[in-house]
């Protein structure tokens, strides 16, 4: 009797529990309503604003964002469990094998095991309250040959809505055009959600979509300042960066015109990067400076995200000056020479602006689709008064490519900019006959 009271106990508490468990899932959906794509979390409207990365949660929180993006399942539950904390959800990112990476998806073996460790995945998170949606892959199809890869991805969904009834699946694409979207329609039926990493090229997005006759839902999975693979050149081919102050321009005007303008099909969007980090240089696309400190075009993406601006703005770049005149695209040095630079800069609440200069050979660890860079190093004692406004740059000896950064912050917040140029040791520089003789960059493309 003891034994069977024991077993009955037993049973009721597993029960129990599972209830617990299962009464936390909050049940996203994604529905046409008159239409119009709606997702929806516990029946309500759910609109995604969005940061890719898994840093800073409070700021997000606070400035309006309700959702964090991962691209693995790495740390997945401490994510997770601080996310709901925090008030967000989470959008699970698998990692979709690349074939740029080595993958073959001509390995039925591999291409099973990529499976069943998704699954496994599921099987582990599909509870947690903080769960929005699957995330899987990003950007597998860049630089790819084996079509086989889609079907992949369909089967993997096919799986998670097996598995999981309450989430929906989002696959994610380096940009869209005619042929990538033509996959996705025809050979990822299980996929509920479209997601476009598109940065200069957001605009075009919708005119993309329109064309090809894609009616389903959508979302802006990364998206952020011009890409360095699109952006001006100097004549030595590296790539111009905007200045913080360009890009906050950039990120109020991309929200407005191409995400928030498209009320019927884009169901919300990622910010990034929402860290920092190295891709082509340490501060093309990372939102925070490497000390952790925002930078200026998070200004406007709280503005973006809650219609306010924040009590302290970003100090704001201006304007710099070589040699007295603004032209800085195309700077060829000589060597070991001296140049006047000035740097014009203003914050908004008056607060007193520390300044940093840091010079740097330009980087030729050069990757594709995000993958780690390593940083160059720091070249020292070429920048005379590197924490002033005004400075005195004297040329390195070497000939190549360097690029001159400078940070202004409030100690609260950073704006920078950086200047690409070129040292050339030719005794035609004197009379203006300029003869480029640059080492060839290894290209990229993102």
């Amino acid at each position: 009797m003891k034994l069977f009271l024991s077993l009955i106990l037993t049973l009721t508490l597993s029960l129990l529990v599972d209830s617990t468990v299962f009464s936390q899932v909050e049940k996203t959906e994604v529905v046409e309503e008159n239409g119009k794509w709606v997702l929806k979390v516990k029946g309500e409207p759910f609109y995604v604003r969005g940061a890719g990365g898994v840093v800073h949660m409070d700021l997000i929180k606070s400035m309006g964002g309700n959702t964090i993006r991962t691209w693995g399942v790495e740390n997945a539950q401490s994510i997770l469990d601080e996310a709901h904390e925090k008030g967000l959800k989470v959008m699970l990112g698998f990692w979709i094998q690349h074939e740029r990476h080595g993958f073959d998806y001509n390995d039925e073996g591999k291409v099973k095991n990529q499976l069943e460790s998704c699954r496994r995945a599921v099987r582990k998170y599909k509870d947690h309250p903080a769960l929005l949606m699957w995330g899987l892959g990003n950007e597998y199809e860049l630089q790819y040959s084996n079509t086989k890869v889609w079907k992949a991805v369909n089967d993997i969904a096919e799986m998670v809505k097996s598995e999981d009834p309450n989430h929906p699946t989002c696959t994610v694409t380096a940009g869209t055009n005619a042929e990538k979207l033509k996959y996705v329609m025809e050979v990822l039926p299980a996929i509920d959600i479209y997601g476009i990493n598109t940065y200069g090229d957001i605009g075009n997005v919708k005119s993309v979509l329109k064309t090809g006759g894609f009616k389903g839902p959508y979302m802006i999975t990364e998206w952020g300042p011009t890409g360095h693979w699109e952006s001006p050149k100097t004549k030595w081919s590296s790539s111009i960066e905007q200045t913080s102050t360009e890009k906050a321009a950039v990120y109020l005007r991309r929200y407005q015109n191409s995400i928030a303008s498209e009320p019927n099909q884009c169901i919300g969007s990622f910010t990034f990067l929402w860290g920092q980090k190295q891709e082509y240089t340490s501060t093309w696309y990372g939102l925070f400076s490497e000390s952790g400190l925002p930078t200026e075009p998070l200004d406007e993406l709280e503005y973006c995200w809650s219609g306010n601006y924040p009590n302290n703005r970003s100090p704001r770049i201006d304007s710099i000056y070589f040699e007295n005149k603004p032209n800085i695209k195309n700077l060829i040095l000589q060597p070991q020479e001296k140049y006047n630079l000035t740097l014009f800069a203003s914050d908004a609440n008056n607060d007193r602006l520390n300044y940093r200069w840091e010079l740097y050979q330009e980087s030729t660890d050069l990757k594709s689709g995000g993958d780690a860079e390593n940083k160059p190093p720091l070249i020292y004692g070429k920048v005379k008064g590197a924490k002033n406004n005004e400075i005195k740059l004297k040329a390195p000896l070497n000939e190549g490519r360097y690029r001159l950064f400078v940070f202004v912050d409030d100690n609260k917040k950073v704006a920078y900019m950086n200047i690409p140029f070129y040292v050339q040791n030719d005794p035609e520089l004197v009379t203006g006959k300029i003869r480029l003789k640059p080492q060839t960059l290894k290209s990229t493309n993102d």
